[in-house]
């Protein structure tokens, strides 16, 4: 009897993981692609998503706001629009964009953010990027942190970051 229930649960066992399609192996430097075409339980419209080099400036002084740099493409089909940013260990995320128009630097907030296979949405200084609110002193440099990207149409990729230390400059902001 106990020979049959270990065997039913490492079925049971087996049987889950191989559903679950595995998580992203967490390199920072790798594509995190939604929707592989090996599942067959994936939809046809899956998006295919591709996330390149994530990465998170933790704040010059304790307090103050980080950032997460990227590249956001789609790899075939139709545009995406990324609506949110969502990052653990962070309390807030908001996607903003700098600009510089007569030697003035503003930055304001964004709600969304189209990208497409020929037009990749780079978040990186001086342009778009992903403020990080009350950052937790949980997220160390030299670590990864998972950070999961929803579209408009509420579909959701999910990849991992490093986490490194912010530059030099005043206060941190060099980087936005």
């Amino acid at each position: 009897m106990r020979l049959v229930l270990s065997a039913t649960v490492t079925a049971s066992l087996f049987a889950l993981g191989a559903c679950s399609g595995g998580a992203p192996a967490p390199d920072a430097s790798a594509s995190a692609a939604a929707g592989a075409a090996a599942d067959p339980l994936a939809p046809e419209n899956a998006p295919n998503v591709s996330v390149i080099e994530p990465v998170i400036k933790l704040p010059a002084t304790p307090g103050s706001p980080g950032v997460l740099y990227f590249t956001i493409e789609q790899d075939g089909g139709k545009p995406g629009t990324l609506a949110a940013v969502y990052v653990d260990g962070v309390g807030r995320a908001e996607m903003h964009e700098s600009k510089t128009e007569g030697g003035v630097t503003t930055m304001n907030q964004v709600q969304s953010v189209l990208f497409s296979k020929d037009t990749p949405a780079q978040f990186k200084p001086g342009g778009l990027h992903v403020m990080l609110f009350d950052v937790s002193a949980t997220l160390k440099a030299g670590k990864e942190a998972e950070v999961t990207f929803t579209l408009s149409n509420g579909d959701k990729v999910s990849t991992f970051a490093a986490v490194e230390e912010a530059g030099g400059g005043m206060a941190g902001m060099d980087h936005m």
